[in-house]
């Protein structure tokens, strides 16, 4: 395990963690900076050796996270297994992402070489896989976009309730649900101090929106939280676990107003859930 120590100060955090095309996150880069007492210390710690989430990302000391039933998405997501720490952002024709500077870990889920699998593909595509895993084979759909009405894997299978079944069923959603479809199928939260892992947030927009996953939550004494977001984007590349551009770190704060994230931004009231 090895600890990041950022020093938050803006003019050189700007500096070191400003995102463009060339740029590569470096862990050893606040080590760099000189410690100075005007500056605000915030300690992020991973175990590099632990392949799910909550055990590569550890929490401060000062947060616990959030207890969940063991059969919920939400536990599902806090277990789901990572690549090495080191593996890159693949597109869907295996050509790496070049911001590496956004993104702390990566989902190890295989990808469909077609330009599909986006950012509410991703979302649809962790839920449809927790649902499989769980042999809830019924509660699979998702709605088109077309008419707002859900198509289900058991029509879509006709019986065939296998993983090829399954992940040519999740390709078929790509091509006919997005942000617009999935947004007005999920239920708005209301209060963000209400957040759970298994979350989305979401905004729909002309002509495309994006829509984030809440992989973890944490939360301490006093009632505040803290989480965790995975995204796909485009084009279509492997889900990773993002940054907090306002941090480096990949915990973020559950308050009002907007939610950064480093290539889009929501805000709080942009929280929704899948209905149980």
């Amino acid at each position: 395990m090895y600890k990041l120590t950022l020093f938050l100060l803006s003019s050189l955090f700007l500096g070191l963690f400003a995102c463009d095309q060339t740029s590569e996150f470096n862990f050893n880069n606040a080590k760099n900076i000189n410690n100075d007492a005007s500056v605000n210390i915030f300690t992020y710690e991973i175990d590099s050796s632990k392949t799910t989430l909550s055990e590569r990302f550890v929490p401060n000391s000062d947060f616990k996270r959030v207890k969940l039933d063991s059969n919920s998405f939400g536990f599902y997501l806090r277990n789901i297994n990572l690549f090495p720490l080191e593996h890159i952002v693949k597109y869907y024709n295996g050509a790496e992402k070049p911001k590496r500077d956004i993104y702390c870990s990566v989902i190890d889920q295989e990808i469909d070489p077609v330009d599909l699998q986006q950012c509410a593909d991703a979302v649809m595509r962790l839920r449809g896989e927790y649902l499989f895993a769980q042999k809830r084979y019924k509660d699979i759909h998702f709605n088109f976009l077309s008419d707002g009405k859900p198509r289900y894997f058991k029509d879509y299978g006709n019986g065939n309730f296998s993983y090829p079944s399954f992940r040519k069923y999740m390709k078929h959603i790509f091509s006919y649900a997005n942000t617009g479809s999935l947004h007005d199928e999920l239920i708005a939260v209301g209060n963000i101090k209400d957040i759970q892992p298994g979350d989305v947030f979401i905004q729909k927009r002309t002509p495309y929106g994006h829509a984030v996953t809440v992989m973890d939550v944490v939360v301490n004494s006093d009632g505040e939280k803290q989480f965790i977001l995975s995204q796909s984007y485009m084009p279509a590349q492997e889900t990773q676990i993002l940054l907090n551009p306002d941090t480096g770190t990949v915990w973020f704060e559950a308050k009002e107003g907007e939610i950064n994230t480093p290539e889009w931004t929501f805000i709080s009231s942009d929280l929704r859930r899948f209905k149980e």
